[in-house]
Formats: structure tokens, sequence, C-alpha cells
């Protein structure tokens, strides 16, 4: 029997994740309302949008607005707290209340819009005070938003707010999907000079239209990149999502203790450490490099990231080479002199405007440049030379994140062996060569001694992974669905019919044909006959890279194949190039009943390691470094590149065993490795910066990274630690 989960299943589905927050009860008295909200929503409206919701489905819209969140303790302990709300340009409602004390208007009146929360009695000891200074706060939001069918998608916060909670930015966050915006100051003077007798209403509004500065017009914040080109993650240090005290728990103990051992040598060696990549902005370097710089940002170690000037033409030169290096380009395209030459001083250009000059990154150390540079993938392997020609002791490691195929660039005289000469040439001077862990990606022309294992990592508290709760799921599901009303695609039904999910930039090596063609198969030959509303949908999503051209082109290749050859399923087929909102790919991954990522070539996909940490089956291809994130028949199923067949009949059983697909998601949502994670990732750069800043010579012989980290840390793996598979294959041998 096809089996169907009801959908409150899929929205609340739990694993067994490590909690992020500590529970408790905190003490509750009263709380005096000085001015309480009176913006009042439209009853009968309202009253609408709650028959709508009680038919099924997330077709109810939102408002979005902003918040502005301000607190003053004065010498009594008694904390006086300004809540404001905008709607982008008008001011629309606020609060004050006094926690504590005996003055005001008691906020447990019949005013249909005070508020029905437990409200905290004060003043409480520091440790008490965090908490529940964080806890009133989002009860308020939460009960705010629900009543007025609002979601706040940012909040600025006064600095003094967090010195009493440090707590309630990152909650903020992780709990109502609020990202907050921490200031020093809520007025300015015009010479920089603060306000005098700013009230606490006054405060609390300027907030709320400070935060609006930091957000495009997608609702989403500005991608930042600042002097010399720096990236200013999470703007400029403004956003704080995340807090150190909830990594620990991201990890096991000894990886989390062999990071902190690196972590203390590097800030007291005050090591610096520079990234370089192409964009700031899509693909999964540019989220590891966000999720690394926030992180070390809080563990307070000088790592910047650096990204060039953008330039469509040579995007158009570097999406080619990525293609070519894969083999999936047209075997006409080639890299022409001419080209080079555009790179080459592309390259130059951008280190001598930005990087070259003393106190910047490429500058020599003798001149105020980082201690340790690393250059990530072949769009600009000139910065190695470049760096090595102004420095030639400092240790500078070359990361390749992409498939190369090293059959093809053995071979003299095809695309890709001109295409490695080129990049090859360029980096050959590197300290060390770190690769994906596939023995087929790295060339013969390699030094085999530099070079170590890394895989590709995905960071389990931002957008794309934290838990997200029912109220928030529901206002994505509704954002995709105006979305693809929008683009004038087909809509998703969920709840009322589960879906298949692929999501993945549109690029011609991620296997988009073999997904239609898989999903066609599925509903021709093993559903054939059902109800269409007893069948679950396809959904193939992503967004792309701001040096990725090609997406369009896939995109419509994918809307023709629908039309000429899958039209009979083709109602039922979503497809949608989203911006860049994480949030939005998260609700699908997280809801979806069967993911798939069925790419013909591939590095080390991410979203194969997302759709395990929230137990949901995947069903992936044999290509690149898919196979180590994937136990086949445990975590999921692997299968050939092309089998679409094959993939055909994983679904069916997915969807008509419930006890094999249970087994399976508990399975996957138990056994992710430390190696996959921000802090992983952090520890597996950290040693090798630690290392080669104190002039060790490091040679991985093609080891792991991590291996070699934990080994020097003196915490080696032990048995019963979930670890990617080690195999025999990947030693690099003459």
């Amino acid at each position: 029997m096809f089996d169907t989960l009801r959908p409150i299943d899929a929205v609340n589905r739990q694993h067994n994740r490590r909690a992020t927050w500590a529970g408790g009860t905190a003490a509750h008295a009263h709380t005096k309302t000085r001015h309480q909200f009176e913006a009042k929503g439209a009853t009968k409206h309202l009253e609408r949008v709650e028959k709508a919701q009680e038919k099924g489905g997330y077709g109810v819209a939102l408002n979005t607005l902003y918040l502005g969140l301000s607190a003053k303790q004065d010498h009594h302990g008694l904390i006086e707290v300004g809540i404001a709300s905008h709607d982008g340009t008008y001011s629309i409602d606020f609060a004050v209340m006094v926690l504590g004390g005996d003055s005001g208007t008691p906020s447990n009146d019949n005013s249909p819009y005070a508020s029905r929360a437990p409200t905290p009695a004060l003043p409480l000891a520091d440790e008490d005070r965090e908490k529940v200074l964080a806890d009133f706060f989002l009860t308020r939001i939460l009960e705010y938003q629900k009543d007025h069918h609002y979601k706040f998608v940012g909040a600025g916060i006064t600095k003094n707010l967090v010195r009493l909670s440090p707590q309630l930015p990152s909650r903020l966050w992780w709990e109502l999907d609020i990202v907050p915006l921490v200031f020093e100051h809520g007025l300015e003077a015009p010479n920089g000079g603060p306000v005098d007798a700013v009230t606490i209403d006054e405060e609390a509004d300027s907030m709320a239209r400070k935060s609006l500065m930091f957000f495009g017009p997608n609702l989403q914040p500005r991608v930042q990149v600042g002097y010399k080109n720096m990236v200013e993650v999470d703007s400029m240090g403004h956003a704080q999502i995340t807090r150190l005290d909830q990594y620990p728990d991201t990890v096991g103990k000894r990886t989390w203790d062999a990071t902190m051992k690196y972590v203390n040598s590097i800030k007291q060696n005050k090591t610096k450490i520079a990234f370089f990549n192409s964009t700031p902005q899509g693909g999964g370097v540019a989220l590891m490099r966000h999720a690394l710089i926030r992180f070390f940002r809080l563990v307070g170690v000088d790592v910047k990231w650096y990204v060039p000037k953008p330039k469509p033409e040579v995007f158009r030169i570097t999406k080619t080479n990525h293609n070519i290096l894969q083999g999936v380009a047209d075997p006409k395209e080639r890299l022409t002199d001419a080209m080079k030459e555009t790179l080459d001083e592309w390259c130059q250009g951008n280190a001598d405007r930005f990087w070259l000059k003393p106190g910047s990154p490429l500058a020599p150390r003798s001149q105020g440049g980082a201690d340790v540079i690393i250059v990530d993938d072949p769009q600009m392997p000139s910065l190695v030379a470049i760096s090595k020609k102004v420095d030639p002791d400092r240790p500078v490691i070359f990361r390749s994140h992409i498939q190369v195929r090293s059959d093809l660039a053995d071979q003299p005289g095809t695309p890709t062996a001109e295409v490695w000469d080129w990049v090859w040439n360029h980096v050959k001077q590197a300290d060390l060569f770190i690769s994906h862990p596939v023995r087929e990606f790295v060339p013969k022309c390699v030094d085999f001694k530099k070079v170590g294992y890394l895989p590709a990592t995905t960071d389990w508290l931002d957008g794309l992974n934290k838990d997200m709760n029912q109220f928030v799921t529901e206002y994505y599901f509704h954002e995709l669905s105006t979305e693809a009303f929008r683009q004038g695609m087909n809509r998703l039904d969920f709840p009322q019919r589960q879906y298949i999910v692929q999501i993945a930039r549109f690029d011609p090596a991620k296997g988009i044909p073999d997904v239609l063609a898989s999903y066609a198969e599925l509903r021709r030959n093993h559903l054939k006959g059902w109800p269409r509303q007893k069948t679950p949908q396809l959904v193939i999503a992503g967004h792309g890279a701001v040096d990725d051209p090609d997406g369009s082109m896939i995109l419509d290749q994918t809307l023709s194949l629908l039309e000429e050859k899958y039209n009979d399923v083709a109602a039922d087929v979503v497809v949608m190039r989203l911006g860049p909102s994480d949030q939005q790919l998260n609700a699908l991954m997280s809801n979806a009943k069967v993911a798939l990522q069925l790419s013909t070539r591939e590095g080390f996909e991410v979203k194969v390691s997302e759709a395990v940490h929230k137990g949901i089956p995947i069903i992936a291809t044999k290509a690149g470094g898919i196979p180590l994130q994937v136990q086949d028949k445990k975590s999921g199923f692997l299968v050939e590149p092309g089998d679409y067949k094959a993939v055909a009949q994983h679904m069916y059983d997915l969807f008509s065993d419930r006890e094999l697909y249970q087994n399976m998601s508990d399975y996957a949502a138990k056994h992710v490795s430390d190696e996959v994670s921000t802090v992983g990732n952090a520890l597996a750069w950290l040693y090798m910066a630690d290392s080669l800043a104190q002039g060790k010579k490091l040679l991985p012989d093609s080891a792991w990274i991590n291996d070699m980290a934990r080994e020097e840390a003196g915490l080696p793996y032990v048995e019963g630690e979930t670890r990617l598979p080690r195999n025999k294959e990947l030693e690099l041998k003459d």
C-alpha cells in the first residue's frame, strides 16, 4: 500500500539532535506596561485568514515587518524595555514596559492586545536575567506576530540590551527566524556623539529604522563587500545569529577540544589568515566561508576573506573552465591564449589595486601582510604565484573544490589538459594542495606528498539547516508558492501532497535530466493508475552563484524537456530558480519525503550531508565524493549515474514501505560526521595554518587533514565516532 505521512508528521519531523538551548523555569511576577501596543488587526480579515488555514495549505500571506528592541536598567535593578515595529516605510506600533516595580499599568489588563505571557520578576541575579529577558521578548514577539499575522524578518537591538541578555540575538534567529542586528547607539548627533535624553521608545524606533539599511528588496541581509574587497560577513558583524556556546553541541567533545587547542595557539602567536575566492555569495564555497568567518570571529581568530571586483566577461570564462575541468563542456570549448591573458590581467589587477599595498593581505609579512594565504578553486590561481613572488617563504594553500577529470587532465591536447596546465602553472608553488577526498580529482602532475583530503562542509546553525517551527515553515512555503506564481511555474500542493526534491544549482553536471526521467518512470510504471492527489510531486530548486552564467540555459533545457518528453507528468513538477533565501531551501529539504542528488559529476555535495542530517532518505549517484556521504541501504541509496530506473524503484520502495523509510531516516540523522560541520572544517584549517605559520613542513601524502589535526592535538579518532570512510583507494601512488 502506498504510504502517506500526515502533514503534521512532515512539518514536525523530529530527530535525535543535540540540544541547543538549555531549558529551565524562570521566576515570574508583575510587569508594568507604560505604553501597550495599539495597532489592531482587521478582525474580519483575520477571521477569513483563520478559515483559510483551517481548510489546509499554506495560502496565507504574512505582512513582513522589522523590529527595534532596547532596554535600560536603573540603579534599583528595574529594567525598562521598548519594542517598536516598522513596515519599511513607517513606524506602526510600539510598547514600553518596566520589568519589576510598582509604576505603570499592569500588563494583564482586559485589552485583547495585552500579552498573555508570564512576566518576569526583577531584579534578578545576572545568571537568571539573561534567560528571563530573552524568554520575555521572544514570547511577546511571537504573540504579536500571530495575533496580527506578521512576520518579523529583522530586528535592530541595542548593545546595552545584549549586555543584559547575551543570548537574545541568537535565540531570535534560532527560534523566531528573525535576523538580529546589534548596534552601539540608537540615535547619533551630526558629529557622531550620542544624543542626550533619548527615551526608550525613541531608541527602539531608531533600532528598527537602522536595521532596515542592511536588508535588500528580497528581505535578505545584503552581502557586504568593503575596503580592500574584504567580505564583511554577517553585515559587518552586526548580525549576530550564533553564540559561541552553541557550537560545542554541534560536534563531539574530542573534535571540539582539538579545535580549541589550535584556536589558542593561533591567538597566542597572533597568526593572520587570508582566504581568497571569486564570489561572496552563491555556491558551496561562499557558504562555507561565511560560516567559517562567523565562527572564527566568535573564537577571536584573525581570519579575513577577500573577493575580486566582479567582471561578467571573466565569469563566463571561469565557468567554462569549470565545466571543462569537470568534463561536461561542449568539446569545442577551449581556453585560448587571449582568455588566459584576460584572466591573468584580471587577477593581477585586483591584487595590485586591493591586496598588495602595505598592510594588505598579499603584502609581504614584513609589511603587515597575512601569515597564511588560502586560495580557493581555479578562478584566480595566479594569486598563488603572486603571493610567492612578494614573500617566497610565506605558506600558501591551494584548495580545489571541484571534480577535476584527472583522466582527461592527464591526456595532452585535451581541453581539460589545456585548462589544467594553465591552473597548475600558477599553483604548483603552493605548500599544500587540498582536495575533496576523491583520488580521481588529483591529476598526476601534482606532487602527491603535498596532497591532503578535506570534505566540503555545511553549518548546522545557519538558515539552510536550523530547525524551523511550523509558523516559520508555513511562511516560507507561502513565499515559495508566491514565487512560483510570479515565475509562472507550477505550485507545490504540500501539505496535501508529499514531494520529492533535488536542491542544486541549475548546472550541466547536476543530472537534472536524470531527475526528470526518474520521476516519469515512477509515475508511469510504479504509480500507474494512482489518483493524482495520492502521488508525490517533484521539486527541482536552487539558487545561483554570482559567477555562474549557466543557470538560465539549464533552466530552459529543463522546461523544454518537460514540454517535449515528459508532458504527461509536467503538471506535477515544480521547477524554480530561487533567490538567495537559505530558509526557503531549508523548508523544502526539511519537509521532503525523499531527496535526490543525481549529479553526473560532483565534488562533495553538501546538500547530501544536509539531507542526511535532517533524516531525509536520499537517493544519490556514485559520482565524485557522494559515496563517502551516503551509506548505501542505510542512510540512503547509491546508484550509477544515469540509472533512472533504479532511482524510480528506490523512490517507490521508500514511499510504499514505512518501516524501511523510518529505519533509514533514523539511521541517517544519527550518523553524521563532525568532518562535514563548520567546526570540523575550522579544525582542519586551524591545524594547517598553525603548523605552517610556525615553520613546520606539512606533507599529508594523501592523508585526511582532520586525521592529522586530531592526532597532532593528541585526540585521535576512537571507536564509536562517526567519520567518513577512509578508503585505501584514496592513497596516491606514483
